[in-house]
């Protein structure tokens, strides 16, 4: 059994009582057995028709009892399946939500939702079919295995020494073909991921000719996707074959000594006929075992992805907790504390330092802080420890001495509004859309906010005003206006802290100075974290943290950092030539 299925919640009562029901399955058979070759044995031997009446009616008694346990070992394993699935889906959402936006971009928004929507149901399919079927296996077949011990040494010995054979073929075709399950998943969530991109990008791929070479791309993925599901059902029809096989194999070997010994007298007709009876019914749990294996394989390699997820998380958060020194959670302070960077390290996926040792403080008077620096710098990466999303391979976030981890992570997020480069427009009215921290927000709420943030005018010129659909499938608004969303979001949310990734990178001059003033008027005295680099926002900043290859090189104010002449200098003078080239 698969050591996975003992970390999901509540599993042990749900194994004792499938393993209950098992006991009473093999009971059920036996009784089948007894039964049914009582009544042909009556009248194989010509006795009176009337005296099978009796074993018959019971036997038809035993059917009906093995079918309702079978249908009670389904309901108990369906429930358990639905419960963990849900539990499991819930917990990997909320791990997502605690990683942000940076680990779902690196793991693709695609392959996410794949794993979110089908891959929990597949591993339902998975602990559905899974757990009750390993329980057969050994609760069934070994007291039918006992009993045919009672009734025949010989008979026993042959299914005894089959069974390891089966096994064996189930093991080596098992392995080949969770190989081809493993590739045949990638392939799917590559598929999924491609045709996630596909729609979202297919206005700008249409727009620079490119939607027919990128069709191709989407056709060669669905045709790798096709061919390792083929060559999954090919091990899986072998397989099943191979179990077929070599269990009608072992019965007929039982057969033909019951056959010899019966021919010579040495045996009785109807334990003879018991025996054969049993037999098929033992090397069922293994043959079912073997046919849903592959039926769920998929489901058992989504479960290690949600599991990876999930773990990974916790591990960070292990790794950080032990530098917490205060189990106090409430961090009324932000507004007014002191924040501080200790020895912050980050290392990236391929072992790269993204973030080395970088150490700073602010105080309460530094309210809007500009994080600058060239591309790939780690700016992005900074924003994401102090927002929580990424953890430090060392080192500690502190508010007034308080480190973020744990629950106090938790709160701290609570405080903070994220507003990335392309913030996402779900596919509701404009004002759910703002309500995305407030729910319960009032009307006369959301409409305030979308006049601080400049939307009056869009809303007068739409048919549905605030309650007009945007989003995909929605009104497609532009770039600046989407920013205003999220900065609404953020306004309404009432959050105290506020990170800003490349707000108006992708904008052009006139929006992107609109925004700015807007934003600059809106935020008044909340702690503003700007990532960018557009160096005209640093004016306003009142404090600069200049990053360069990962390390914090120069702090200070705008007026303090010209005055260096050093790496900000630099920044600064290249982009005022490029802006005049």
């Amino acid at each position: 059994m698969d050591k996975e299925l003992f970390r999901l919640q509540g599993i042990r009562p749900v194994m004792l009582l499938l393993a209950g029901l098992s006991l009473l399955q093999s009971a059920a058979i036996i009784g089948q057995a007894l039964l049914l070759a009582k009544s042909i044995a009556i009248l194989f031997e010509g006795q009176a028709v009337q005296m099978a009446y009796q074993p018959l009616a019971l036997f038809l008694v035993m059917i009906a009892a093995r079918h309702t346990i079978v249908w009670l070992q389904k309901k108990v394993a369906g429930r358990f399946a639905e419960a963990s699935s849900e539990s499991l889906q819930e917990r990997v959402l909320s791990r997502l939500f605690e990683r942000g936006p940076r680990f779902a971009a690196s793991e693709g928004s695609g392959k996410l939702v794949t794993l979110v929507l089908e891959g929990v149901e597949r591993v339902r399919t998975y602990l559905e079919l899974s757990v009750p079927r390993t329980l057969d296996m050994v609760f069934v077949t070994f007291p039918l295995l006992a009993f045919v011990y009672m009734q025949d040494v010989i008979s026993g010995l042959i299914l005894t020494v089959t069974m390891p054979v089966l096994i064996g073929f189930f093991i080596v075709l098992g392995l080949a073909a969770r190989k081809q399950a493993d590739k045949q998943w990638r392939s799917y969530r590559m598929l999924s991921h491609h045709f996630t991109d596909s729609l979202r990008g297919l206005a700008t791929l249409r727009f620079l000719g490119r939607s027919k070479d990128h069709g191709e791309t989407v056709g060669r993925v669905s045709d790798q996707y096709r061919s390792a599901t083929m060559r999954t059902l090919r091990v899986a029809f072998l397989s099943s074959l191979a179990l077929d096989f070599f269990s009608m194999l072992s019965v007929a070997f039982v057969a033909v000594g019951l056959g010899l010994r019966l021919i010579e007298g040495n045996f009785g007709f109807e334990t003879a006929l018991v025996i054969l009876i049993v037999a098929p019914e033992y090397f069922l749990p293994v043959r079912m075992l073997g046919s849903d294996y592959h039926a769920s394989l998929d489901g058992k390699e989504a479960l290690g992805t949600i599991r990876t997820i999930i773990d990974s998380a916790a591990t960070d958060e292990h790794k950080a907790e032990p530098q917490a020194t205060d189990s106090q959670t409430s961090l009324t302070g932000v507004l007014d504390g002191t924040i501080t960077l200790s020895d912050i390290r980050v290392v990236g996926e391929n072992g790269r330092q993204v973030l080395g040792q970088v150490s700073a403080e602010l105080g309460s008077n530094m309210r809007r802080v500009g994080i600058v620096g060239a591309s790939g710098a780690g700016k992005s990466t900074l924003l994401g420890v102090l927002g929580g999303f990424s953890d430090p391979e060392a080192g500690v976030v502190q508010v007034d001495g308080q480190p973020i981890t744990g629950d106090a992570k938790q709160e701290w997020q609570r405080q903070i509004a994220y507003i990335p480069q392309h913030p996402y427009l779900f596919n509701q009215s404009l004002a759910d859309n703002i309500r995305f921290y407030e729910p319960e927000a009032t009307q006369e709420q959301v409409e305030q906010v979308i006049r601080d943030v400049g939307l009056g005018e869009l809303v007068d010129s739409l048919p549905n005003g605030c309650d007009e659909i945007i989003g995909e499938g929605g009104r497609t608004l532009s770039g600046g206006q989407a920013q205003r969303v999220a900065l609404g979001r953020a306004l309404l949310g009432n959050r105290p802290v506020i990170l800003l990734d490349e707000p108006t990178a992708h904008l052009d001059i006139e929006t992107e100075w609109e925004l700015k003033q807007t934003m600059l008027s809106v935020l008044g005295d909340r702690r503003v974290f700007l990532a960018t680099h557009r160096l005209h926002w640093m004016r306003d900043m009142d404090w600069i943290w200049v990053i360069d290859q990962g390390r914090l090189v120069e702090v200070g104010t705008y007026e303090q950092l010209v005055a260096q002449k050093s790496v900000f200098y630099r920044l600064l003078t290249a982009g005022a030539k490029g802006e005049k080239g």
